[in-house]
């Protein structure tokens, strides 16, 4: 029964965009037969022969409207044999003698129409209407001519948006990739230095390693994602993180429900959380914690991650500032995505340690709910098959410093 339906559609919308095509050729012809009225009677104004406008406007539009009527034929013409660099020399035979052949009825056509409306009927004898025919054939090409090259143009625009298009997304599927590479040997270097020293969290980090190339695997295609959806890569890549660090990270993850829907940049959190525990929470001799939040401001989506570690102002490296390859590939996810409409900063936190910020047009809320949530995914998601739940961590109270 779907099939049909989605059929119907389908259907229905070709339907509507046919009858918005002929609309738009017959508007557009419309409007130029109203210049032409206005040229004729402002020519003929101040003559014996004066127009009436009226008798104008019935003159011109059906003359142009010869041209309307003829114009959906010469767009599918200019389809069907469209002059490529392979075929231009046939093409072009056949627009030439199509073209012959409309330019010498829309002359006819036209020659009538001003013989009916002048009251020269001396115009429509043989001698004379050869005549005319021969004189108006450049002008009646031309309308021909211009028809078909708006045709190719348009084609032409549309084969340039497309490929545009499909060159943005193997830039951002390529600016995607790159994070694969770097989150396993980062992952894999952390599960080397355990091997020997604590089996048993080497084997918990592949465990979740798994369950996130899962995760990632299955949205491997998929540019945005709802932040539903982020988030649950985000507790993945967490429980590899916590198993690394044991009781040296906190997490707490606080989110807007209003926004859970919204449609973020797949994967657009872990680097930032990545760089916030590397920069932050891995140089303190003592506990870190890690806060991400996300929230509504206006029209847009604003993303927080945040660390308690030593901050920018006295980072030793100054890749706590430039990134390093997960940074800047999500600066250059955000400007390949938003262009200019988006925001991403990563500065010094007055509380300490330091917040990177990302606001993005906000998409697919949902506006019914309201507050803060905090969330501890482990028990707002189900996990994927055979990953145990994890006890739920208790979150800081909500003025604790991130």
């Amino acid at each position: 029964m779907s099939r049909f339906v989605d059929e119907g559609v389908v259907s229905g919308g070709a339907r509507r965009e046919r009858w918005t095509r002929l609309a738009l050729v017959w508007g557009v012809w419309t409007l130029v037969g109203l210049f032409f009225a206005s040229q004729l009677y402002v020519y003929f104004a101040r003559t014996e022969k004066a127009v009436p406008f009226a008798k104008s406007v019935a003159w011109q539009v059906l003359a142009v409207y010869v041209f309307a009527v003829s114009t959906p034929l010469v767009l599918w013409l200019a389809r069907r044999f469209r002059i490529e660099r392979s075929n231009w020399r046939r093409r072009l035979c056949v627009h030439l003698l199509a073209g012959t052949m409309f330019a010498v009825a829309w002359a006819v056509c036209h020659i009538t129409i001003d013989s009916l409306f002048s009251g020269e009927a001396k115009l429509l004898s043989p001698v004379n209407l050869a005549r005319n025919v021969f004189v108006m054939l450049d002008k009646e090409l031309l309308v021909y001519w211009i028809v078909v090259l708006t045709s190719h143009a348009a084609v032409y625009y549309q084969r340039y948006r497309e490929g545009e298009l499909r060159a943005s997304q193997a830039q951002l599927q390529a600016l995607k990739m790159q994070l694969h590479p770097h989150f396993l040997f980062n992952a894999l270097h952390a599960i080397s230095a355990l091997v020997h020293s604590d089996p048993d969290a080497a084997d918990k980090m592949i465990a979740r390693l798994s369950d996130f190339l899962r995760l990632t695997l299955d949205a491997s295609a998929t540019q945005e994602v709802p932040l539903r959806r982020e988030l649950e890569f985000l507790d993945c890549y967490l429980e590899i993180e916590r198993v690394r660090f044991n009781d040296r990270l906190t997490t707490s993850i606080e989110v807007d429900p209003r926004v859970l829907d919204c449609r973020v940049p797949n994967l657009i959190l872990q680097p930032l959380v990545e760089n916030a525990i590397r920069h932050g929470v891995s140089q303190r001799a003592a506990p870190g914690h890690v806060r991400v939040r996300a929230e509504r401001r206006g029209d847009a989506l604003r993303l927080e991650v945040s660390d308690d570690g030593a901050g920018l102002s006295t980072a030793p490296s100054s890749r706590a500032t430039k990134g390093g390859v997960g940074l800047s590939n999500t600066r250059a996810r955000l400007r390949q995505l938003y262009g200019a409409a988006y925001r991403f900063e990563l500065a010094d936190d007055p509380r300490g340690g330091a917040t990177a910020t990302i606001e993005i047009p906000l998409l697919d809320s949902n506006p019914d709910a309201g507050g803060i949530t905090r969330l501890d995914l482990g028990d707002t998601y189900a996990p994927p098959p055979g990953r145990p739940t994890r006890p739920a961590e208790q979150p800081r109270p909500a003025s604790s410093r991130a």
